[in-house]
């Protein structure tokens, strides 16, 4: 099988450089004209989806082969674009930075050319001339496999500085493809974990998102980079199904935690729960006093409870019925946020008491991909299942595991970590159950039976 669809990735040379207000614009500017945009992003990011899905009015969804493996990236990138007419594609870190210890894997790099996608480097010009042509020079020649098909020069200070830019730029081969003046940032404020979730600040993120679209509309030349992405390659493989990668019957509910506490997941574990045969219904543990009717199993994903600790321990009837869920053995399936909500307390705040353990806000950032190993049977995996996931959070659970551990993780540091008790899986590791489907016909077949 042979499908092309128009694509481009966004890269830069570092973090900083402008890279998700030009993919986020480009998003939002092509969606303006008509057009269908399938937006991803490369890495294990849950904000930036965010913005991407305000922009182009799809869902955000993420490129990871880290998590995923190669094998799955274009099936997955296929399964997101169909129908569209052109895919956006946000980079991570620097264009070649990737898992670490482990070469170009899980880069941006590595990403494009498992997508044959034309490269677009996004360069933050604020302090240079005529030496933007070396670094786009060493760009664009390091891995003849990717293909920088052009350079969006980022915070240029004048029409000279544009000039001088493109002057030094003309012996390099890379066509400029956009120039995006010196302004006052867009207002996408950050925090301990990146940007702010777009669920938080709805109305803001709007306002965000069309001011990205106007800077990408004004400097860019969107027909040129439509060129572009029509000049991707074509994949030789088929598009990712949910219905494919588990089987159904009878249909358990199972309910979803969301709203701005719980804001970190990934589209395909909801395809895959409803493929697998459940019924997902989301509910807001911040409003919602009680589960959703008929609840065999319940999933809770990362956010930021430890910003919303009062207002969840102020829901006490919802934190009861939690921990009646748990005490009946029903499936439970918790990560990073969700672990610190079935905590005893978090920064002194009561929460559901599931598990004997406190959560607190730390002093670092805990921040990389993990290879972890399933200590025990669990709803999620039998013991010894490998899995690899990611960690993202500055809080601190005490203690970090459990009598019975969920996982045993190599990196950073050899430890047992997260909880399995009774039905609950609880854990500060992100995974992607695209990557081991049988995690989610795994957890709906205990909620059939539990």
């Amino acid at each position: 099988m042979s499908t092309s669809v128009p694509r481009l990735v966004v890269a830069a040379p570092a973090s900083g450089s402008g890279k998700t207000t030009v993919a986020t614009g480009l998003m939002a500017a092509f969606a303006s004209r008509g057009l269908a945009v399938s937006p991803h992003k490369v890495g294990p990011d849950y904000i930036d989806p965010g913005y991407h899905s305000l922009a182009s009015g799809r869902v955000g969804r993420n490129l990871d082969a880290y998590m995923c493996g190669p094998e799955l990236v274009a099936p997955l990138f296929l399964h997101g674009a169909r129908g569209c007419d052109i895919a956006v594609v946000e980079g991570v870190m620097g264009m070649f930075d990737g898992a670490a210890g482990e070469g170009e894997l899980a880069s941006t790099a590595h990403v494009a050319k498992l997508l044959r996608a034309p490269v677009v480097l996004v360069v933050d010009a604020s302090s240079q001339s005529r030496s933007v042509a070396a670094l786009v020079h060493g760009f664009a020649s390091w891995d003849p496999e990717v293909r920088v098909g052009g350079v969006i020069l980022n915070k240029v200070a004048s029409d000279r500085h544009e000039d001088m830019l493109r002057e030094a730029l003309e012996s390099v081969g890379v066509p400029v493809l956009g120039v995006l003046r010196r302004v006052a940032q867009v207002d996408t404020p950050s925090r301990h974990l990146g940007l702010v979730p777009v669920a938080e600040r709805r109305a803001a993120a709007v306002d965000a998102v069309a001011a990205m679209a106007e800077q990408v509309r004004d400097g860019c030349d969107l027909e040129a980079l439509m060129r572009l992405a029509r000049g991707a390659g074509e994949l030789d493989c088929g598009a990712w199904d949910a219905g494919e990668a588990v089987t159904s019957s009878p249909s358990p509910v199972v309910a979803v935690a969301g709203g701005p506490a719980f804001t970190f997941s990934y589209a395909e574990h909801t395809e895959l729960l409803t493929a697998a045969g459940a019924e997902v219904v989301a509910f807001d543990p911040l409003r919602d006093e009680q589960l959703p009717h008929g609840t065999a199993g319940l999933v809770i994903g990362g956010g930021f409870p430890e910003v919303y600790a009062a207002e969840l321990s102020a829901n006490e009837p919802l934190r009861k019925a939690v921990a009646a869920l748990a005490e009946t053995g029903a499936p439970v399936a918790a990560e990073c946020a969700g672990l610190l909500y079935l905590c005893r307390d978090l920064d002194g705040q009561p929460m559901c008491g599931v598990l004997d353990a406190s959560g607190r806000m730390g002093e670092r950032l805990t921040l990389g991909y993990r290879d972890a190993v399933a200590v025990s049977d669990s709803v999620l995996a039998v013991a010894g299942t490998r899995m690899r996931g990611h960690e993202f959070h500055r809080t601190v659970v005490e203690p970090g595991a459990g009598d019975t551990a969920a996982w045993g993780v190599r990196v950073p540091r050899r430890r047992l970590e997260g909880f399995v008790q009774g039905g609950v899986h609880a854990s500060y590791l992100h995974t992607h159950w695209a990557a081991a489907p049988g995690v989610a016909r795994r957890f709906v077949e205990r909620c059939r039976t539990s």
